[in-house]
């Protein structure tokens, strides 16, 4: 739908076009989406569960996988039910304000996850590299601090794009090629002048990732260092497994977030950038509980004692 005015059309609602390539195959596809929604979202509030109500695992490294669990279930549920109709029913309208809301969630929440990323790696470097002095660095005050800077440090410079963007003026036409309002595709719709905010995007994809990520790199390279310096192969071992897992998600989580955001041209590649962006919302939300349970031990026991209490309870 758009309403004309004396300057032309302008658009008050988009059109998700999902995968029309595919749709002959959407029950299906709807059906296999379906069930990798509901096992993310019920293994990440499996690990939230379980951290809260298991004083064993109420620890620093616990408490960010907690948080990072909640992101994981906020990220996926903005998406994910919108895609689920598209693979039902076809294209899928959003109003202009649906859109903008959904694209502002999924950017913050994504921006403030990969800041958790970061500061889990710091964590794992405190508890490896610098253990006597582990418990004073990373209290509970320290812990909260972190968290809350995150978020608020995404706020602000999620805010100013979003709503540059949202100036931009939209005249049709208002099918985005995508199964939710991405960026990339939003300002490829426009029929303004999208220069300054496709740099604007630019310089936010790379301040979030590239800081995170080189954050990572420098707490992981420490790491790394220290392990192989460990006296013994089962220490080595021990140390290495509490960061494996952690390493497996970030190389997914990265490696498709660098794909669809770290490009001068928000217009290039949005095919591609949809098979990507799945990988992003669908495949790496589903590994991640499964990674971070299937090989955790303490995770594992947690579990079963909950599972033991409950048989006991009946």
């Amino acid at each position: 739908m758009s309403l004309r005015t004396g300057n032309g059309t302008i658009v008050q609602e988009f059109i998700l076009e999902g995968f029309p390539a595919v749709q002959h195959l959407g029950k299906i596809l709807f059906s296999v989406h379906l069930l990798a929604y509901l096992a993310s979202i019920t293994g990440n509030m499996v690990i939230i569960t379980i951290t809260c109500a298991d004083a064993h695992l109420q620890t620093p490294m616990y408490f960010f996988l907690c948080v990072f669990s909640f992101i994981e279930c906020c990220f996926t549920s903005t998406v994910i039910p919108k895609l689920l109709l598209i693979f039902l029913f076809g294209r899928q309208t959003i109003s202009f304000a649906a859109c903008f809301i959904q694209a502002f969630v999924f950017i913050f929440v994504g921006s403030s996850s990969f800041l958790i990323i970061a500061v889990m790696s710091v964590d794992r470097y405190v508890a490896i590299c610098r253990p006597l002095h582990y418990p004073s660095i990373m209290n509970p005050r320290t812990c909260l601090l972190l968290v809350t800077a995150c978020f608020a440090t995404s706020f602000p410079l999620i805010t100013g794009l979003l709503v540059k963007i949202s100036r931009l003026s939209f005249c049709g036409p208002h099918v985005i090629p995508h199964f939710f309002c991405d960026l990339g595709p939003l300002i490829h719709l426009s029929c303004s002048d999208t220069r300054s905010a496709e740099m604007m995007a630019f310089a936010l994809a790379l301040l979030i990732l590239f800081t995170s990520l080189t954050i990572t790199i420098v707490a992981y390279s420490n790491i790394a260092a220290t392990i192989i310096r460990l006296p013994s192969a089962k220490e080595r071992r021990r140390a290495f497994s509490t960061c494996s897992s952690h390493l497996m998600v970030l190389s997914l989580m990265y490696g498709s977030c660098v794909f669809i955001y770290v490009k001068l041209k928000q217009t290039s590649r949005l095919d591609s950038n949809r098979e990507a962006a799945l990988v992003n919302t669908v495949v790496t939300p589903l590994l991640n509980p499964v990674i971070y349970t299937l090989r955790n031990k303490q995770v594992h026991q947690a579990l079963q004692e909950a599972l033991c209490r409950r048989g006991t309870l009946r």
